[in-house]
Formats: C-alpha cells, structure tokens, sequence
C-alpha cells in the first residue's frame, strides 16, 4: 500500500513526509507524550517504500519537517538574545534544519534496502541503523548534537528509564524503534505476527525493566542535604545596572534562606551570579564567603580566566576555601564559541561573556563531604558518554547547572530537561538541576522527579541525596549498545545488498 501510494503519488509522499516529520517533532513539545511515540516514526519507515532516490529524498524532508518543528524556539532565540535581524534569525532556524535533516537522509539512504529486503534486516536492521545515526550526530555535528535522542520522547513512558540503567538512551531509542518498525511492517508487509510479536516483546520489556530494573536501592546512610536555587532571573537584552543589582541581590537572599540547616550544599544556576566573576570581583568573593561562614557550602557558576584564556566553570566554596573547580567541557556552538567564526564573523555570540570560552581539557570531579560531585554545565548534560565518564572517575552524585532563559516558555527547557533524567537514570545517581528560570528538579538515580519547578518558577528545592559507589550496566560499558547497533545494521545492509544482487 505504501509503496504504490509512494511511487504513484510523488505529491502524496511528499505530504506524508512533512506531516510525518512535523508529528515526530511535536513528540518533543513540552508536554510529555506516551502513546503518539509508538507510531510517530512509522510513516518514515513507509516512506522508505518510494524507491532509492525517492526514498533519500523524503526521509529528508521528514528529518527537516522534524528539526523545524521541534526546534521551532531557534530562531526567536537567535532574534532576541542573538540580535539577529528576524529574516535572517527565521534564515539561520531553516539552514539549520537543512543540516540536521541530512542524517535523517543518510538514515534513508541505507535503510531503503533493508525496507525492501522485510524480515529481520528490516525489523532490528532499521532501529540499529536508526541508534547508529543517532551516534553519528552525538559526535560528528559541530563537536556533538545529542539533542533530541528518539528515546527522550519516551521520558514518561513507564519502564523507558530504569531500562536506559541497563541499555543507555540509545537502547530505549532502539525499543522504540522496534515498535514503529513492527507498525510500518504490519501495515505494508502485512507481517501480522511478526508485528504483534514484537510489539508485545517491547511491552515486557518495558514492563520487566519498570518492575525489576531499577535497582535503585539506597545505601542505608542518612542523606545529605541540598538546596537548589531558581531565582526566575530572565536574561537582559539590554543593560539594566538596577535591574541587575536587584537580581544579584535577589540570589543572595534567597541563599541566606535556603541555608536553613548547616551543612546543606546550596546551589546556584548558570549566570546567577552574573555580572560578576570569582577570579576578576573581590564583591562576589566576599559575598560567597559570607554565606558559606553561616554555614553552607555553594556550588556556583562563573566565568573564570587562566593564561588569558576565559572558561565557563563550576566552583565549589567550602569552609576551608574553594575546594575544586572544573571547566565545562562541552560548548555550546553559536553560544559560548563560534564554529568556523573565520568564515561567519557576522554571528554574535549568544553568550554574555565577552570573547570566546575555551573548552576544559580534563575532567575534574568536586569533593563535597566524602563524596565526588560529577558536574555538567548546562549543554553537556544531553551527552551520555560525558556523564558516564564521571561516574566512572568516582563520582557519587550528579549536579548539572544551566541558563534555559533564552529559550523563554518553549520545549527547550523541558527537552533539555529530559535529557539530564536519562543522565540520572543511566548512571542510578541522584541528580541535582539548578535552572535559573527552570526547569529545577532533584531527580532520583531512577530518574523519577523528587522535586520540581517549573519554567517561570522562583524558589528553592529542598531535599535529601544519597550518594552511590556502585556503577550500573550501562555505565560500566556506555559504548556496548552503540557498537552492537552500528555491526548488527552493518550486517543487515551487506546482507539485504547481497540478496538484490542475488
């Protein structure tokens, strides 16, 4: 049916892309989904039907169709903070979208083969391929662009994260794949059995993970005591010197509150403590020190400068002084560095510090108490290697700090959000998230959500972490399941090529 639809009616296929691409995206919206995932990949498995070049052509428009639409806050973004022109802020959001659709050109390209061939090469064949080009843009996009994993549609899918303890996100992105697979195949193929086999085989599994997966038992240890900041501060388009004396001065006092029992580690969004720096304004050092003598630690961010070179750091102020800093790794392109800027000067950085950041060279983990902080700032978190390196380095609890203000009351923040559940639960470590106008969260080592606030939310999160020492399936080998997809789809293309030269 697909196929004959595909080959007869060009206009028809191309419909179904957009729309199919569209759907897709709007999975990622801020409102959790659980049900539209199970088949909002299946009309790009049908489209696959069209034929070589057809097929290559309208798996892109699907991947286009999909980045546009759920990356729709780009270009307001760009506009606003960017100072973009509007036509050229809405030009940037759409050659953007025309990049990333490529993989999912690439996707359609090999995986029209394995389509035609049905069977096997088809139903794990394609979620493989699907998980191999999900790896590819993790590594190969401007330094990496893990956004949007097929398994963060599945977030509050019952099951989805204590699987990703064992398997990672890129094995819940396989499940679901998996699912829309066996729907597309049902469909055309009429592989009725096969279908409901392997549908019925993704509800055990979700369902044995849910129930047996977790593995989330805590260490019988008092916990320790945390306090997240959401001050609400939203971003300055222009300079505001009250403004910015009031939102300072806003965070210091939510900071004396939130130290309402000694010892509680408080922690402070990216930017919270903007203008300032802790190397370059004795104010901001004096102000910290104050606070940590009524008896807290703070775990802040700020710009730092070493050699001449300026960095986006996590610091960690004690009792006895700072007790370590790390550098972010992981930039954001456009934001904090400018990719090829030789060639785009006309781009200004979307970050407010002056100059590019340069990325830290090493992982530094942070001693809080007898625990190792693994901190990720702001982008990093959506890396899952990244974040199982830490916990490999020793790393007992997870805290990620980050500025979704630009983004304003998008999906961005929830999409950003989405991913540092899956952190949490691929590592079974507590997470803290401090948002400086949300999300906020502490989020269990099942990923499930202790606390929450909201996008547009000011207040403090209160709670208790438990460290662990224990390292999950997934974290002991983060690689295994993308190495696994990228042979078993490598194979199933030879096989399927080999079969039509046959």
């Amino acid at each position: 049916m697909a196929v004959s639809l595909s080959r007869a009616g060009g206009p028809w296929a191309l419909v179904l892309a957009v729309l199919g691409g569209a759907a897709w995206g709007l999975c990622f919206g801020p409102e959790a989904v659980t049900i539209a995932p199970w088949m909002a990949l299946v009309p790009l498995f049908l489209l696959l039907g069209a034929g070589r070049r057809q097929a290559v052509w309208l798996a892109y428009v699907h991947g286009v169709a999909f980045w546009l639409t759920s990356m729709s806050w780009i270009a307001p973004t760009m506009e606003t903070y960017g100072q973009l022109p509007s036509w050229l802020a809405v030009v940037m959001w759409i050659l953007l979208g025309l990049y990333l659709g490529t993989f999912t050109g690439v996707f359609g390209w090999l995986g029209e083969p394995l389509w035609r061939r049905g069977g096997w090469p088809a139903l794990a064949g394609l979620p493989a391929l699907w998980v191999a080009v999900e790896w590819l843009r993790a590594h190969y996009l401007m330094n990496g662009f893990p956004w949007n994993l097929a398994a963060y549609a599945w977030t509050e899918m019952p099951g989805a994260l204590p699987l990703a303890a064992w398997s990672g996100a890129y094995g819940v992105s396989f499940v679901l794949a998996i699912a829309n697979v066996a729907i597309a195949l049902m469909l055309v193929h009429r592989h009725w059995r096969t279908g409901v086999v392997s549908l019925l085989g993704c509800f055990l599994l979700l369902a044995a993970a849910g129930r047996f997966g977790t593995d989330a038992h805590e260490p019988r240890v008092p916990g320790l005591p945390v306090r997240l900041l959401q001050p609400n501060i939203t971003n300055l388009v222009t300079w505001d010197e009250e403004l910015v004396r009031q939102n300072y001065s806003r965070v210091l006092e939510m900071s004396r509150k939130a130290c309402d029992l000694p010892g509680a580690l408080v922690v402070w969004p990216e930017s919270a403590a903007w203008p300032f720096s802790y190397d370059r304004d004795a104010r901001l050092r004096e102000d910290l020190e104050t606070l940590v003598a009524a008896g807290c630690p703070i775990l802040f961010n700020s710009t730092t400068e070493k050699e001449g070179f300026f960095y986006n750091s996590v610091l960690l102020l004690g009792p006895k002084g700072l007790a370590g800093r790390y550098h972010k790794r992981h930039l954001v392109p456009f934001g904090e560095y400018v990719p090829m800027g030789r060639w785009v000067p006309f781009l200004d950085k979307l970050a407010r510090n002056a100059g590019n950041f340069r990325p830290g060279r090493e992982l530094l983990l942070l001693p809080w108490r007898q625990e190792l902080l693994g901190a990720a700032v702001c982008f990093e978190v959506v890396f899952p290697f990244e974040v199982a390196d830490a916990v490999q380095q020793g790393a007992t609890l997870l805290v990620t700090v980050t500025n979704d203000a630009w983004y304003g009351d998008t999906a961005a923040p929830w999409q950003h959000y989405r991913a540092a559940r899956f952190r949490a639960a691929e590592s079974r470590r507590y997470l803290m998230r401090a948002a400086i106008t949300g999300v906020s969260a502490l989020i269990a080592p099942d990923g499930s959500v202790v606390s929450e606030l909201g996008v547009g939310e000011e207040g403090v999160i209160g709670g208790e972490v438990v460290a662990r020492r224990d390292l999950s399936p997934y974290t002991r080998a983060p690689w295994l399941i993308p190495l696994l997809c990228v042979l078993l789809a490598g194979f199933a293309i030879l096989r399927s090529r080999g079969a039509r030269r046959s």
